[in-house]
């Protein structure tokens, strides 16, 4: 019989790390892939991104709508209430034999509740990580202690994850499942990029994207603000095009993307995107110049491009990062010489660091390796003294 593995996936960033992974188990003979959507994949104003999944030839066993028309502190936590109970009668009727997440979204810690409950082991990806200034730190971390497996994205993380009480043997350092798109996919030349986009692209390219923060004293309107003002200077110039994508779908999510839409509109040069998709995002930041926000894919996956990143404030201050990214304060003067250090930068000699590229295949090795354990949901709490 085969055994049942699946994914549940809430946001267009995560299908994308997730995709190989998913590839890998609905082309293994010995496995049935489930797929699970839910959160942002399941709105229109974040792109309908579940028919993304569906046109790259995965069947959707269950939708889970978790997103309410606000996105207050109260309205994502009735979201994840939402989810939890949606999610729960799904995983129900699957009868899934392992269900896989990936990361730190609200989203998912409802999906990793729902499998705790139900007694269906648990198997996070990119778990360990230390970011600052939002709630998705507690959530990872939330999220690990429900999980039964960990595949981790580096050897700190490793460290961390260990530290909180999980089996040494149960987690995993395979690398990021980002290298792996990388690797993978065919870059989008630039032109066909512009058809596609139905835009031009001048010859300097800036990536944007800024994503909420949900617990900082600083507000990210403010920052945003900070942000924007630096990027007058660049619009006056018609040798730079600068590529927004949306927010998240976190609380204050809405009110960052109606300042770029308000933004866009007044510059030319500027251009908005719902979703650029997995591989419209990866050709776009592989011909861009620098890779600008708070995103962890300035982390992961700009340095594989060899394009440098600047990273504001410090939502992703704590992740382990290549002497490519530029980490600063978020206030103009700090983001500016940022700016124009990434414009700067050779990026000769620099060490990748999360992994070759075959993390996804690992991943799903070691799945089918200890997938049959007896007892696996079950959670033990091991002492950083105990040697197990």
């Amino acid at each position: 019989m085969k055994r049942k593995i699946c994914v549940v996936t809430g946001s267009r960033a995560e299908y994308g790390l997730l995709y190989w992974l998913m590839k890998g188990i609905q082309d293994d003979i010995e496995l049935q892939l489930q797929v699970v959507v839910t959160g942002m994949h399941l709105s229109p104003e974040f792109g309908l991104t579940y028919k993304v999944i569906e046109a790259d030839g995965f069947a959707i066993d269950a939708k889970v709508e978790t997103l309410l028309s606000s996105d207050t502190q109260v309205g994502v936590a009735k979201a994840i209430g939402l989810g939890i109970a949606g999610l729960a009668e799904a995983l129900q009727r699957l009868s899934s034999d392992i269900v896989i997440v990936l990361g730190d979204r609200f989203e998912i810690l409802a999906a990793a509740q729902a499998a705790m409950v139900l007694q269906i082991p648990l198997a996070h990806l990119a778990g360990g990580d230390n970011g600052m200034g939002t709630y998705d730190n507690v959530i990872r971390h939330c999220i690990t202690k429900m999980a039964s497996l960990h595949f981790v994205t580096h050897e700190e993380a490793r460290r961390r994850v260990i530290q909180l009480g999980e089996r040494p043997d149960r987690v995993f350092c395979f690398g990021a499942t980002s290298v792996d798109n990388i690797k993978k996919i065919i870059i989008l030349s630039r032109e066909k990029l512009e058809r596609e986009l139905k835009i031009t692209l001048n010859r300097i390219i800036l990536l944007v994207t800024f994503h909420p923060l949900t617990m900082n004293e600083l507000p990210a309107e403010t920052q945003l603000q900070a942000l924007l003002k630096v990027l007058n200077v660049f619009q006056e110039d018609n040798d730079y095009s600068i590529i927004f994508t949306k927010s998240n779908a976190d609380n204050g999510g809405r009110a960052l993307n109606n300042i770029l839409e308000n933004y866009v509109r007044c510059h030319s040069n500027s251009h908005l995107f719902d979703s650029l998709g997995q591989n419209r995002y990866l050709s776009m930041m592989s011909h861009a110049s620098v890779v600008i926000g708070n995103s962890s894919s300035g982390i992961y996956e700009a340095p594989y491009m060899k394009t440098p990143t600047v990273d504001i404030g410090n939502r992703q201050m704590s992740r382990a990062a290549p002497r490519s990214v530029f980490h600063c304060e978020a206030n103009e003067i700090s983001i500016r010489r940022a700016i124009l250090a990434a414009l700067d930068f050779d990026f000769n000699d620099v060490a990748m660091i999360y992994g070759d590229g075959n993390t996804s295949r690992k991943i799903l090795i070691k799945i089918k390796e200890l997938i049959d354990l007896p007892n696996l949901a079950i959670k033990e709490f091991i002492d950083l003294e105990h040697k197990h």
